[in-house]
């Protein structure tokens, strides 16, 4: 990729305010990524944009140096045992430790404090992603202590700050979690999807060191998720590129993609708490006035049934108020029960049958000892 000249500060840099962004770039094995990625790191890549300059720091994460190697070549008999696809089991294990890893950086980047090594880690890759940190300027220094190792965070820029996750992610429920992440502390969020022939990409893997397998690739080629902005909102940051070759113009867009996710991070999600009561309330109203309904016309068919016996008016008087009195001790119940365990937010029929069967056993039982006591 082509750098834009510039070096005039940002609007960011002005401001004196940090912006954090997660960049996700996915595609086959062999597909660029790993060039793309690094375009992006290398060279402060900046562009025009209503009279202003922008420009960014960036910290790469490729997640083929920082896994080890030996998660690309477990044997599928032993991932045959918890039932899940040949690509994923120690490999994605390690993918959500990186992202953890990320996680942990980001609340301590955040809130000023040191980095200090998680308590459940795999010590091998979580030197590798502090060393990948180290590289490129992110920790500072390293200090120790008795108990663990405390790293100073360099914040020494006002630059946006870019994370760049270059990985296959070839599902979409791989990218869906990273961008969860980005939602839970407000940072823009895009994807650069690398759409390469699979032929290409097996004439360059063919080149490569270490290599994969053809059947690896050719599996994720049948099973790569493409980003569909159009069916999920939250791909909507999205560019596809033709990884054949990079064009000034593919520049541009890759430019304004970053720009348009710094400018508009992902919204956390804040719980409406008076909207979701009042739902609760209307939900529970709804629930209890089908079971009314339910259990009235029980009472009322029992006592048409208990008329044909030719019992006295007193007699159906008494059974009557009976029935009524366990129709609202069960409506009672219904709503005490709601009460402490929300049991209405997700009504389901079955529910619903099991609340009316349980009146009918106990309308059955109340019509059945008035008889024994006649």
């Amino acid at each position: 990729m082509e750098a834009l000249a510039g070096s005039c500060p940002s609007l960011m840099e002005a401001a004196g305010t940090r912006r954090l962004g997660i960049c996700l770039l996915c595609g086959l094995p062999a597909s660029g990524k790993s060039t793309l990625a690094r375009a992006l790191s290398q060279h402060s890549q900046q562009l025009p944009r209503g009279g202003l300059q922008w420009d960014w720091d960036w910290a790469l994460l490729t997640y083929d140096d920082l896994i080890p190697q030996e998660a690309f070549s477990q044997p599928e008999t032993e991932v045959g045992l918890v039932g899940q696809d040949p690509l994923l089991s120690r490999w994605k294990l390690y993918r959500h430790e990186l992202l953890v890893y990320l996680e942990h950086f980001l609340q301590a980047y955040i809130n000023g404090d040191h980095l200090c090594a998680p308590t459940n880690r795999t010590e091998a890759t979580w030197k590798s992603f502090v060393s990948c940190f180290k590289e490129q300027g992110l920790i500072s220094s390293e200090i120790h202590d008795a108990k663990s190792c405390h790293y100073l965070i360099n914040t020494t820029t006002s630059r946006p700050l870019y994370f760049v996750l270059d990985d296959n992610f070839y599902y979409r429920s791989m990218r869906y979690e990273v961008y969860q992440l980005a939602r839970k502390y407000s940072l823009g969020f895009c994807q650069l999807f690398l759409d390469c022939p699979l032929e290409s990409c097996l004439q360059r893997n063919c080149l490569r060191s270490q290599s994969l397998p053809e059947e690896t690739i050719c599996l994720m080629a049948r099973k790569i998720e493409v980003p569909n902005p159009e069916k999920n909102t939250w791909e909507q940051n999205s560019l596809i590129l033709k990884s054949v070759e990079y064009t000034s113009e593919a520049n541009l867009q890759v430019i304004d993609l970053l720009v348009t996710a710094l400018e508009n991070p992902v919204k956390q999600i804040v719980e409406n708490t008076e909207q979701k009561e009042k739902d609760r309330a209307i939900c529970a109203a709804s629930i209890l006035h089908q079971a009314d309904q339910a259990f009235r016309r029980i009472v009322s068919q029992t006592m048409k049934d208990v008329k044909d016996e030719n019992i006295f008016p007193n007699e159906m008087k008494i059974l009557a108020e009976e029935l009524n009195k366990l129709k609202a001790e069960f409506l009672e119940d219904l709503r005490q029960e709601n009460h402490q365990k929300n049991l209405f937010c997700l009504p389901t029929n079955e529910f619903m049958t099991n609340v009316i069967s349980s009146f009918q056993q106990a309308t059955d039982s109340v019509v059945k000892q008035f008889f024994s006591f006649k």
